[in-house]
């Protein structure tokens, strides 16, 4: 990118897009720029960055609803969040690690990647937790959707069109967000198990017991110095103190058949669950490709080992049913992942990747015929000319 556009108030920004639109100029949309290299590179000699749309509008602890402007960044939102208790439930990642980046990311970028961590099992996806956004459309027109309560009637849901949309349908300037309170502290439970289909066996048990689990990973064995190490399930608990000492030694005693096990304290709790949100596992090396497979939780286990017979490492998210994959950033390793992904009825992401690889592959499955036309008159609709993110999920989108 060769010049970068980064407005200081929503109506500039509005302006700069109705410019590109009347040049028919492309922009690539971003905020701190934190994700390039995710999905496919975008083909625009400018870019629109949020960046500079920042600080927190309207934050409600009571009534458990906070508004901020785009550019504002994730740590400054959980920050304020937890001097009052409370939490983005859903557990955004921090993608700094991934993406060998030094920016934060924006709480724009993060809805319109839709990205969610390991809480999303029993809180839902960053979408669901939406209330409000504006945005400028590709005529340069500023619009809302939503509101800032719980419960609205505002029209057709444009916020669960934008969530997800990576920057193609409009411009996030501001998001409102449903918050909820965090658990006062938590425990996890590690147990170590022979093979992945065992450790995704106890994490559907913790799962489907009553005692609440927040969390359901698995690390399998990667060969190190000393040969491989144990794959091991973590299931967290997360609330009152005397809640969580009481559950955890319950599920506990409930999974000793799966292995040995030990319980985390709150410390190792969160700086494991930190790790995992991150996906700081798999070890990603920098010329590594990274890709994201979404599929039904019985099939973690057979994607986990097709990605290691293909040269990958895997690490299970979400009781098996969100597996990362780092390995070869190679054509034969994509097709590889894409084959496991078609294989267990689930969709692939290809998260992040040297931009040859990501300008040359699908890096999402392609839509069926008739959502396709679908997306194309809401694409047509919101950006008639075409200036937002062109080519950022599939050529010419």
């Amino acid at each position: 990118m060769t010049d970068r556009l980064a407005p200081a108030t929503e109506q500039d920004l509005a302006a700069a897009v109705a410019a590109a639109a009347a040049a028919k100029e492309p922009l690539a949309v971003e905020g701190n720029g934190s994700k390039r290299a995710m999905l496919r590179p975008v083909q625009a000699a400018r870019t629109l960055s949020t960046r500079n749309l920042t600080g927190i509008t309207l934050y409600r602890p009571t009534e458990l609803v906070l508004s901020a402007r785009a550019g504002t960044t994730l740590p400054e939102i959980e920050a304020a969040l937890a001097e009052k208790g409370q939490m983005l439930a859903p557990e955004p990642p921090d993608t700094r690690t991934l993406f060998d980046s030094t920016e934060p990311a924006t709480i724009g970028g993060v809805v319109a990647a839709n990205l969610s961590g390991p809480r999303r099992i029993t809180a839902g996806a960053i979408r669901d937790h939406v209330l409000g956004l504006r945005f400028v459309n590709g005529a340069g027109e500023v619009v809302r959707s939503g509101g800032r309560v719980l419960k609205n009637v505002t029209g057709l849901d444009l916020c669960k069109l934008l969530t997800g949309s990576h920057g193609t349908l409009g411009v996030i300037t501001e998001v409102t967000l449903k918050v909820l309170p965090a658990g006062e502290t938590s425990a996890s439970i590690g147990i170590r198990v022979p093979d992945i289909a065992t450790g995704v066996q106890a994490l559907s048990a913790g799962l489907g017991s009553p005692f609440g689990v927040t969390g359901a990973a698995l690390i399998p064995a990667f060969a190190g110095p000393d040969g491989p190490a144990n794959h091991v399930a973590f299931l967290r608990l997360e609330d009152f103190a005397a809640s969580v000492a009481y559950r955890s030694g319950r599920l506990a005693a409930d999974l000793a058949r799966f292995g040995d096990l030990r319980v985390l304290d709150a410390a190792e709790s969160t700086s494991l669950w930190a790790a995992i949100r991150d996906a700081q596992p798999l070890g990603a090396a920098p010329e590594e490709a990274v890709w994201r497979v979404s599929v039904r939780p019985s099939a973690g286990a057979r994607v986990a080992a097709a990605a290691a017979s293909a040269g990958g490492r895997a690490l299970l998210d979400w009781g098996g049913g969100l597996v990362w994959i780092a390995g070869p950033a190679t054509e034969a390793m994509h097709l590889a992942v894409v084959a496991a992904a078609e294989g267990g009825r689930g969709s692939f992401t290809l998260f992040r990747a040297p931009e040859p690889l990501r300008a040359a592959v699908a890096v999402l499955p392609d839509e069926p015929p008739a959502l396709a036309a679908i997306a194309a008159r809401v694409k047509a609709a919101l950006d008639p000319a075409g200036v937002f993110n062109p080519g950022r999920m599939r050529p010419g989108i």
